[in-house]
């Protein structure tokens, strides 16, 4: 792979970018549909020059091709020999990892995980005292509990389930003591997520609960309120879980995809095994919509192109998500750690050092929060921040219309308040009233937010990541960053 620098339209728009650093906003209005999500581009600093470079980039970076090797199952992860297949999990094509169909093996994996959710949701799965569980405990960290909790808040809406679901995460005791607080032993069942089931905060979290499970109901009773998404059959058989309620996945699904696998199993019980389904299926069709689609065209390579302009030609070292729904609210967080934790590399594939920026720091609230403590800087302050806004325009809950209203009102006028601004004749001159405006945004809509166009939306921002690591021509799927701060404290706690 070439060092995208040294490539004719990289050059070009660097040319293009010294010229001028908020370059005119002519000529490039593109809107699309994909997976039932609507975009519009057309608040940008870029024009068709601009626009048409990008595209050439993303071409002779061989974007096409290698999108092609990781649904075929090739190892593009180099630097750990997998593939990336992922996507596999929510496929409803066959899938061939070196000669074999892998679909099987899923759907199978997939039939455990529905008939335990639902011997979970029908109160035919009961804990060491023949009751029924109320509680589900989801104790993971990071991938593993990322994806979980941003889906089963963004689509608590539409759960239909009377279990009361809590994800842990953090080793500080108070994260499981305030979770322990809502539960009764002899109605809680406990999840452990973890592929090594060795990670030390989830482990520690476990360690924990089991000592809770034990104390009020015995060491017999492990079996009964504990199940493991992990492939460490031996550990999960020491830890005194029964293998029958231990979930597998593969190698080639990375941790902070891992929420499409076994590792899920909250949002199935959330969800029901049909919701669940559509989840898969509005990720599947937006996975459909990148493999199919030219690069003008496709939602994904546009959304990443953008970045890269913002990022390495105009020097914008941030960007913000901000979803104009509370359901939403950790939405951003997932987009943290899949942007951030992929393409947060300085090393390219063949083992240089990089001489160019790659991921941008990525934050966000939703709004209307985000408007009243962050979006001043975007305003007025003296640095350009992309925005992705993501509008659904039906309200979640009946009744609370008025409320949508005023939403959807402030939803719709701050990208328009950002890119119009104000002039200091309509500001009285009265410079601390002046909006400079010209500042970008990224509309996402959708008529409504279902398990159909939750999947998409995850999956968009999965494969725009993707573009850019190939664009950046560095590997997107390891995580060695995660590991040193990890090993010093594993020293120091021993």
């Amino acid at each position: 792979m070439p060092n995208p620098t040294s490539l004719s339209p990289w050059k070009k728009l660097t040319k293009i970018a010294n010229k001028s650093k908020r370059p005119s906003p002519l000529g490039l209005n593109v809107s699309l549909g994909a997976a039932r999500l609507n975009f519009d581009f057309s608040r940008h600093l870029m024009n068709e020059e601009i626009f048409n470079l990008l595209l050439e980039l993303a071409e002779e970076q061989n974007i096409v091709e290698w999108r092609n090797k990781m649904f075929a199952g090739d190892k593009i992860n180099t630097t750990e020999n997998r593939s990336v297949l992922h996507t596999a999990l929510r496929s409803e094509n066959n899938v061939f990892v070196e000669g074999q169909n892998i679909r099987p093996a899923i759907i199978k994996e997939f039939e455990r995980l529905y008939n335990f959710a639902e011997s979970i949701r029908d109160g035919s799965w009961t804990g060491a005292t023949d009751r029924r569980i109320t509680d589900l405990v989801h104790i993971g960290i990071g991938g593993s509990m990322l994806g979980v909790q941003t889906v089963l808040q963004g689509l608590k809406h539409v759960s239909n389930t009377a279990i009361n679901i809590h994800v842990v995460a953090n080793v500080d005791g108070a994260d499981m003591h305030e979770t322990l607080q809502k539960c009764n032993p002899e109605t809680t069942l406990f999840y452990i997520a973890s592929k090594s089931f060795t990670t030390v905060e989830t482990m520690t979290n476990a360690e924990t609960a089991k000592r809770w499970i034990t104390d009020a109901l015995g060491q017999e009773a492990v079996s009964q309120h504990f199940a493991a998404a992990s492939t460490a059959r031996e550990k999960v058989e020491a830890f005194g879980i029964n293998t029958d309620n231990m979930f597998g996945f593969w190698e080639w699904v990375g941790g902070r995809f891992s929420s499409w696998s076994s590792i899920g199993l909250p949002i199935v019980v959330s969800l029901g095994r049909e919701s669940h389904k559509e989840w898969l299926k509005g990720a599947h069709e937006m996975d459909m919509h990148f493999q199919s689609q030219g690069l003008n065209n496709n939602a994904p390579v546009l959304l990443a192109l953008i970045g890269i302009w913002y990022r390495n030609f105009l020097q914008q070292a941030t960007y913000t998500i901000s979803p104009y729904t509370h359901a939403l609210r950790d939405f951003p967080k997932y987009v943290q750690q899949i942007e951030m934790e992929s393409n947060g590399k300085r090393i390219d594939r063949e083992n240089n050092p990089v001489s160019y920026d790659t991921c941008p720091l990525v934050f966000g609230e939703p709004g209307t929060n985000a408007q009243h403590s962050y979006f001043q800087l975007i305003h007025q302050g003296t640095s350009i921040v992309p925005v992705d806004f993501i509008h659904v325009q039906k309200a979640l809950y009946p009744g609370y219309e008025q409320h949508h209203q005023e939403l959807i009102a402030n939803a719709s006028a701050q990208p328009d308040a950002l890119w119009k601004g104000r002039s200091l004749e309509d500001s009285q001159n009265d410079l601390h009233r002046e909006f400079p405006g010209r500042r970008p945004s990224t509309i996402i809509s959708m008529a409504e937010l279902t398990p159909h166009t939750m999947g998409a939306l995850m999956a968009l921002y999965e494969m725009k990541v993707f573009v850019q690591g190939v664009i950046w021509n560095i590997n997107s799927f390891d995580q060695f960053g995660v590991e040193l701060g990890k090993d010093m404290a594993r020293a120091l706690s021993q």
